[in-house]
């Protein structure tokens, strides 16, 4: 398992989501939930949208192309059309200011 840094958690307001890439040049949505923090891959599964460009209802993000929606917090497809499960990341906020995230 790899700890990756990715962005401090002052550029994350509470009830929003950020894009950043992996250095293979993967996508991931960083998400903050009213100070809880959460990565998920940022593709969705269902067609070619990024997910960080959607809406966050409550505990979920809703694809801007569909209108699909993952749970945050589990990656579990919970609106149609998408189906397939969205990858989910551990991620903490650590004393550095910055959201670091696990890679299998």
């Amino acid at each position: 398992m790899v700890k990756l840094k990715t962005i401090n958690h002052a550029e994350l307001e509470a009830n929003s989501v950020k894009q950043f890439y992996l250095p293979d040049e993967t996508a991931l949505a960083i998400y903050n939930l009213d100070g809880e923090y959460f990565a998920t891959d940022d593709v969705c599964t269902h067609g070619q949208a990024f997910l960080s460009e959607g809406e966050i209802r409550g505990n979920e993000i809703v694809c801007p192309y569909h209108e699909g929606a993952f749970d945050i917090k589990t990656g579990e497809p919970v609106e149609p059309p998408c189906v397939v499960p969205i990858n989910k990341y551990e991620a903490s906020l650590e004393e550095d200011g910055y959201i670091y995230i696990t890679i299998e």
